[in-house]
């Protein structure tokens, strides 16, 4: 039934639960993974200097990097995991790529966020549910 599975990871524990489950459903389906991890750099643009910029890029480059490996480290079974780092917004980036590579489902963990963030930012999981054109599992 599933191909490909894109699964985006930020190293929370909602997402190491929606890695495992997406783990699970590529062994009993024979697909493949895409492991997406997004830097959300946005915040850096008022800031003034090209080498802060540089830095923040690398360390927010090192977490996605850190993150993904950690995915590919619960791979026990041998699935194949293709990675990917992309820069810009969490959601935007999850449903590009869900497009590009063409995936039959998107597993991704629940944001956690309530309150006034989740009013304000309102969470990737949500968005990605409402605007993919494929089936999302999300996990809590």
């Amino acid at each position: 039934m599933y191909k490909k599975i894109l699964v985006p990871t930020d190293g929370s524990e909602f997402a190491k639960k929606a890695q495992l489950h997406a783990l699970f459903l590529a062994k009993v389906t024979g697909a493949e993974i895409i492991a997406l991890s997004v830097s959300e750099n946005h915040f850096i643009n008022g800031i003034s200097t090209t080498d802060e910029v540089e830095q923040l890029n690398q360390i927010l480059n090192d977490r996605c990097k850190r993150d993904l490996k950690e995915f590919e480290d619960m791979n026990e079974e041998d699935i194949k995991i293709t990675s990917i780092i992309r820069e810009g917004s969490p959601a935007n980036s999850i449903l590009e790529v869900a497009s590009e590579e063409s995936v039959d489902l998107i597993v991704v963990g629940s944001s956690g966020k309530s309150g006034f963030d989740r009013f304000i930012l309102g969470s990737v999981s949500d968005k990605v549910v409402n605007a993919a054109k494929c089936p999302v599992l999300v996990v809590h």
